[in-house]
């Protein structure tokens, strides 16, 4: 798949946002914390975003804020229309389960669930998100097929998998009961160059398949031109370090 040539475009340009951070302010308690502020960041419905950032540029603080982790000390965070912000702890734990697909860099899987269980867990937490799956091991199996992921191995161990159908689980389980957003964090970042390219071919086919929008966290810039945007992270947010 050719994507666009990679662009930073402002928060005006982005329409349809699924989601939106507005003034968005955290500190890390602590005098070596640090403190992060994205002014506007947007998502467009069904584009595909890299993130690009070095080591202690704030990516993983931005992601736990999307995520709705940790929440900000000021300002909106908008994600398929509602400020989580505004939610209770335990409201956007339910939230993030129905609304969001992640896949970890490490992937995360239970080691000695199988691949089915893997893929299904998301659902038993998100009633909404099971019903948007429908029969769930059908829709789990028509996401394993479509992943390349043979029958043989729906019923193996994760840690009995390979690196490559490790990550192809880890992107049913995000994809499973059509989330808007899924969230990518670095999961490139132990792969050859043409293990990447494929992996990022799957992934752009079944977002696209699903009709979700994809951010992707990196920090290898060779990427950036397979996707609709590359936001670096200079470009949004503004660090605040602490003084000794």
């Amino acid at each position: 798949m050719t994507r666009p040539p990679w662009t930073c475009a402002t928060f005006s340009e982005v329409m349809q946002p699924i989601l939106k951070l507005s003034g968005a302010r955290f500190r890390w308690p602590g005098r070596a914390g640090f403190g992060l502020s994205v002014a506007d960041f947007a998502v467009g419905s069904g584009e595909t975003v890299m993130l690009l950032g070095e080591s202690g540029s704030g990516k993983s603080t931005l992601l736990s804020l999307i995520c709705g982790t940790i929440l900000p000390d000021r300002g909106s965070i908008e994600i398929a229309g509602t400020d989580i912000t505004r939610l209770s702890g335990s409201g956007r734990d339910r939230f993030r389960a129905e609304q969001i697909g992640v896949i970890f860099q490490q992937f995360n899987l239970l080691p000695f669930g199988t691949v089915m269980d893997n893929i299904l867990l998301p659902l038993r937490f998100a009633p909404e998100r099971r019903k948007r799956a429908g029969e769930a091991k059908d829709a789990a199996q028509t996401l394993c097929t479509a992943l390349g992921l043979p029958e043989a191995v729906l019923g193996a161990k994760a840690n009995a998998l390979s690196v490559g159908q490790q990550q192809r689980d880890a992107v049913a389980r995000a994809l499973i009961g059509q989330p808007p957003l899924i969230i990518a964090d670095e999961p490139t970042s132990a792969l050859d160059a043409d293990s990447q390219a494929a992996f990022l071919e799957l992934l752009f086919q079944q977002t696209s398949a699903h009709g979700a929008s994809l951010l992707m966290v990196s920090h290898d810039a060779r990427l950036g031109d397979r996707f609709d945007r590359v936001v670096r992270m200079e470009e949004i947010a503004a660090i605040e370090r602490a003084v000794a």
